[in-house]
């Protein structure tokens, strides 16, 4: 895990996985199915922060390096 990736809020998650091309598919308790069109699919906790640990999770799903998600941060 890169040490770069602290916590986040969920909508700062969700905005870069959108800026990608994932797109919200359905809820399921609490958690947020977003899906590329790879048919990649990442799972997002809607708890408001997304922990450093469970960020890296979902960035494994989506495919993502830590250094490519920073940089969709801005």
């Amino acid at each position: 895990m890169s040490p770069a990736l602290a916590d986040l809020p969920v909508r700062k998650v969700i905005q870069a996985l959108e800026s990608v091309g994932f797109a919200y598919v359905r809820t399921k308790g609490s958690h947020a199915v977003y899906r590329d069109q790879q048919g990649r699919v990442a799972v997002i906790p809607q708890h408001g922060v997304v922990k450093r640990g469970t960020l890296a999770s979902i960035l494994r799903q989506a495919g993502l390096t830590p250094a490519e998600f920073l940089k969709l941060l801005g």
